[in-house]
């Protein structure tokens, strides 16, 4: 490791970034490195700009990757090597707002169908169900599932924002994952890895997994796991529960964040009223 890598991995952990963070920021310092094949301390900040150009234009990337690379441009020349940002500029793209693609509750469920790894559709299920991303889903521990009857929840430890928070439990979840564990027997990891079990699942062999399970069931839709996510949060402001109730169950910092998905409701449907409207698992359609 190179001093100057050092001292902004240093730098990272000491303002409490998180491991994904601190990851992304690393690579992106990494790939400018390798296209000038020069110490970045040395870059101007043409040279910076010249780079994040050459992602979008030459390389095809999204501007959405380029922001990444800015961010982490910007922490390293600013926070570790101490320059003004007046004088040492780094622009960043504005990214379109898409709306995301959502799944049906029955593409849901032909998903979770065609997920033939138990393991693998168990963290698909329990990302829909309780409104996880891919990482924290990837991160949960057996300790994690509180299943008293006066709690009945999913702890989430350091999720964005190395936030913690507390989201649903609900029956039908639970089910799924007390009859998981009497055949898996997990120790540590509610999802461990193939390979060693001493640590998590990899979220790449989730993604991988769920685009085989996507493609099986015949879902045209583009998008990645995190679609169980704006599922999540949309299917239960269609059941009726409250935005602010959504929001913390999200762990999201501003109910503003949370009010786009007002935008994808559907008007024509009505939930089942034999059905908790918390219990989204129980409200799939039977295939």
């Amino acid at each position: 490791m190179t001093p100057l890598r050092q001292r902004m991995t240093d730098a990272m952990l000491q303002r409490g970034l998180s491991p994904r963070t601190r990851e992304s920021y690393v690579d992106a310092i990494y790939g400018m490195a390798k296209h000038y094949r020069r110490d970045p301390a040395e870059y101007s900040a043409q040279e910076v700009e010249a780079y994040l150009l050459h992602m979008v234009k030459e390389r095809h990337l999204s501007y959405s990757t380029m922001n990444q690379a800015a961010c982490a441009a910007r922490f390293l020349y600013e926070k570790v090597l101490g320059h003004q940002r007046e004088v040492f500029a780094i622009p960043m793209a504005k990214v379109p707002e898409k709306q995301p693609e959502l799944l049906a509750r029955v593409e849901i469920a032909r998903l979770f169908r065609a997920c033939a790894h138990p393991v693998y559709r168990m963290l698909l299920q329990t990302m829909y169900a309780a409104g996880l991303r891919i990482s924290e889903a990837c991160a949960l521990r057996v300790s994690d599932i509180d299943s008293t009857t006066d709690r009945m929840s999913i702890r989430v430890v350091a999720g964005k924002g190395g936030k913690d928070r507390y989201t649903l439990l609900a029956p039908t979840l639970l089910s799924y994952l007390r009859s998981y564990v009497r055949s898996h027997r997990p120790r540590t990891w509610l999802f461990s890895n193939r390979r060693d079990a001493s640590l998590p699942v990899c979220d790449k062999s989730v993604q991988r997994a769920y685009q085989g399970a996507r493609h099986r069931a015949g879902i045209l839709k583009q998008g990645s796991p995190h679609v169980l996510r704006h599922g999540f949060a949309t299917h239960l402001l269609e059941n009726g529960i409250d935005l602010f109730t959504i929001q913390k169950l999200l762990g999201h910092g501003h109910i503003s964040t949370t009010g786009r998905y007002l935008h994808l409701i559907s008007p024509q449907f009505r939930p089942p009223k034999d059905i908790d409207p918390l219990d989204l698992l129980a409200g799939l359609p039977k295939l």
